[in-house]
């Protein structure tokens, strides 16, 4: 069973880096592309950033382009988002997903089937 796991979450000024990382156990096969939402109380989920199961295609945000920087290790198992430049309204809770179509794109993730994680707790404070 596909499981991703978040960790890397905590407090920090604005201003300030924190790195996330994804682990996906339970798939074995890599050929799928995986990403990050972002979901904070009152507001809905939103997309941050996403890759393609080659790791040679990117998404971000408008929000986080240019400030997080997604990437991947050469098996897909490890999900990095690093995030520079934090500001009070990055603060969410961040959500690992890993999309379930082989092959597949960052529009992968936006389908009712990806797998989401528990989520890790970002906090940015001014």
């Amino acid at each position: 069973q596909v499981q991703p796991v978040e960790s890397g979450g905590g407090s920090v000024e604005a201003g300030g880096s924190l790195r996330l990382t994804c682990t996906v156990s339970g798939r074995s096969s890599n050929l799928f592309a995986m990403g990050w939402f972002r979901q904070a109380p009152g507001k809905g989920r939103e997309f941050v950033a996403g890759v393609s199961w080659t790791g040679q295609s990117t998404a971000y945000g408008g929000s986080v382009k240019g400030r997080f920087t997604i990437s991947r290790d050469s098996d897909n198992r490890q999900l990095i988002l690093q995030m520079n430049g934090l500001l009070p309204e990055d603060t969410s809770v961040y959500y690992c997903v890993a999309g379930v179509r082989r092959f597949g794109s960052t529009e992968s993730l936006m389908e009712d089937d990806a797998i989401w994680g528990q989520g890790t707790q970002v906090t940015v404070s001014s």
